[in-house]
């Protein structure tokens, strides 16, 4: 492998990661007209968690230091446990096309982390962006209208940036993390803490385990575990050890411009006017936060 290869493919594998995470909006939506959300996250999980089965033997090779055991469980908890709470219910209430908006807003959260927990500085533009973002996200959700799709897209769109604020804390704590452990090992713990996680969700009453399967989101579900959880997160892991974390946190924001497009072409969903200029509103204050002078 040459070395611009080496170079370019870091972010070859993110933008294949953003792409499906983009399209991992569309295909929960699908798959909950089919199964209970709680039956599809442990499902996806599950499935992810069978691709990972043959590499145990060589995780068991790994130089293992227990001062990490916590690190790793953070990274757990944020995501996929409390990542796909929120977002389970945020695509319940509102529609994928927000959703995918909302996820705009990631690389300015890992920055505010950076700031509260590593000390960084944050430039005054970038947290001028972040207030913008915020407040374009607000308008968004406040000038949407309710649907089927989206009962509640207020609450739903305020899931999905809880749901963002557990994803900065997955980045962080998984650039540490990616120094001493490879991607696959990273992910693969991910999907198996999952299953374990998201397991007693089924034993509850008014969800349970399905009798009848519906050949459309059941696809849907392997999609997610195989394609999503196997495919994008293990690209994302990749990348985020070879380049700098807000580099590759600054991806995120190709998810709105594919989630929007594979939203309107698959589940014919539709932006009013409002909504649009809102749209507009978060890109902008994203691109503030990310401009830098000539002279720095």
């Amino acid at each position: 492998m040459t070395e611009k290869t080496r170079q370019l493919l870091p972010i070859f594998s993110l933008i294949l990661a953003m792409l499906l995470w983009a399209s991992s909006f569309v295909a929960l939506k699908l798959a909950f007209r089919g199964f209970h959300p709680m039956q599809v996250i442990f499902g996806r999980m599950f499935i992810a968690s069978l691709c990972f089965a043959i590499f145990i033997p060589s995780f068991c090779k790994l130089n293992w230091r227990r001062r990490d055991l916590k690190y790793l469980l953070i990274m757990a908890g944020c995501e996929p446990c409390l990542y796909f709470l929120f977002e389970a219910k945020a695509l319940e209430l509102t529609s994928a096309s927000q959703a995918s908006m909302i996820t705009s807003m990631l690389p300015l959260l890992v920055a505010v982390l950076a700031w509260g927990l590593l000390k960084e500085q944050i430039p005054r533009l970038t947290l001028a962006g972040f207030i913008l973002a915020i407040s374009g996200a607000c308008w968004l959700s406040l000038a949407s209208d309710t649907n089927a799709d989206a009962p509640n897209p207020l609450l739903g769109n305020f899931c999905e940036f809880l749901a963002m604020v557990c994803a900065a804390g997955y980045t962080v704590s998984l650039k540490h993390l990616s120094n001493n452990y490879p991607p696959l090992f990273l992910t693969a713990f991910q999907a198996f803490v999952g299953s374990l996680f998201f397991f007693p969700f089924l034993l509850l009453p008014d969800v349970g385990f399905t009798a009848t399967w519906e050949t459309g989101p059941l696809l849907a579900v392997i999609y997610l575990g195989t394609f999503i959880t196997f495919g994008a997160y293990g690209c994302y892991n990749y990348s985020v050890s070879r380049i700098p974390a807000s580099q590759a946190a600054g991806y995120v924001n190709l998810i709105p411009v594919f989630g929007v497009l594979l939203g309107m072409l698959i589940l014919g969903e539709v932006l009013n006017s409002t909504q649009w200029l809102a749209c507009g509103l978060v890109f902008c204050g994203i691109g503030l936060s990310n401009w830098r002078s000539p002279a720095a």
